[in-house]
């Protein structure tokens, strides 16, 4: 597929929400909060971002910013600064 559809925007606009709430609804690791902190603030940010975009009409420039949000939740998640073990939404093992 070459274009961004409702149903793709729809499909990430909920994925990286879900994240979002899981990485808030969980522990962070306490030795490094401030950098646990920051990785969040910047993916709601972007989320944000992603919001206000999609409002405009600018599909592409939302679907982007969605992507860099979750890409910094990834990011949390993969250096154990976010304590989720939720393969489905980040790149994580299940068991760890």
């Amino acid at each position: 597929m070459k274009e961004i559809t409702q149903e793709k925007l729809d499909r990430y606009f909920a994925v990286t929400g879900e994240a979002i709430e899981k990485v808030k609804s969980h522990e962070m690791d306490v030795d490094r909060m401030e950098q646990a902190q920051d990785f969040l603030d910047m993916a709601s940010r972007y989320y944000s971002d992603a919001n206000h975009f999609y409002e405009q009409g600018e599909w592409v420039l939302a679907f982007g910013a969605l992507n860099y949000a979750h890409g910094w939740l990834d990011a949390g998640a993969r250096i154990r600064l976010f304590k989720v073990n939720d393969s489905r939404l980040f790149t994580v093992d299940d068991n760890e």
